[in-house]
């Protein structure tokens, strides 16, 4: 079988509804942004990686921070964000996308290589362990969506509603339900997430204050430690370090539906 060329789209906007401007927002001296295209660019499988944002004025930032870490940018719908993946990757040559929102501040790039690879070997069409698919056991955060483009292609095509087509993983699974939205078109799948950090109630986003805060305490303590931290660490600080100071665990796991 021919290799099908894997491109890593990472989406990202200043406008976000919740919390404007997280993705330009600080970790231990860099935008969150950059934090995760040091990370993302670690992936042993992706041939390319691209950062989609929109046309509008305020995300020149974005393109501006993508060409300094020499990543191409490609700029469309603000929120016809399955348009903006679909013509993003049709001018990347891509047979496989790999989905990655700007709101997931800690990718792991072995679990991302891990569902690109598990992807490939499978006939399915969306792929993800993005966060907690079909009791995989992942934490919510650390690795990615992967989705074969004609399958992208044809959601792009007959997908019509304006709150899916900004939210494209619905047209594949609703991690709501935690069910497949149309499994009779688009077979869906998962990886089982490695017992070492089955977390599925651990939460690694940033939608609120909050979950920045909890995510610049991580970076502010395992960054200057290891630039290259695990998930492994996240848990083991966030067990033994965060809990101790904070007196409580990080915010419970709430409806995210909206936020992937």
């Amino acid at each position: 079988m021919p290799h099908e060329r894997v491109v890593l789209i990472l989406q990202a906007r200043m406008a976000s509804t919740r919390l404007p401007g997280k993705t330009m927002m600080d970790l231990h001296g860099a935008p969150l942004l950059a934090r995760m295209l040091e990370r993302v660019k670690r992936c042993g499988r992706c041939d390319a990686i691209v950062v989609a944002t929109s046309q509008e004025t305020q995300d020149d930032v974005i393109e501006d921070l993508a060409v300094e870490y020499s990543i191409p940018c490609f700029r469309g719908s603000e929120h016809d964000v399955l348009d903006r993946y679909y013509q993003a990757a049709k001018a990347h040559d891509a047979g496989l996308v790999l989905r990655l929102p700007a709101d997931n501040p800690v990718p792991e790039p072995e679990e991302i290589d891990r569902i690109i690879a598990y992807h490939s070997s499978t006939d399915n069409a969306y792929s993800s362990n993005l966060a907690e698919v079909l009791g995989n056991g992942y934490p919510d955060g650390i690795g990615a969506e992967a989705i074969s483009f004609w399958a992208l292609e044809k959601a792009w095509k007959t997908c019509n509603g304006a709150y899916e087509r900004e939210h494209l993983h619905l047209s594949f699974y609703d991690y709501r339900t935690g069910k497949p939205t149309n499994p009779e078109v688009f077979k869906v799948g998962t990886v089982q997430c490695p017992e070492a950090f089955r977390r599925p109630d651990l939460v690694l986003d940033v939608n609120t204050m909050e979950e920045y805060g909890f995510i610049r305490a991580l970076y502010d303590y395992l960054y200057p430690r290891n630039p290259q931290f695990h998930i492994t660490d996240i848990i083991k600080w966030h067990d033994e370090v965060y809990r101790a100071e904070s007196g409580d665990a990080h915010v419970p796991k709430e409806n995210r539906a909206e936020t992937k």
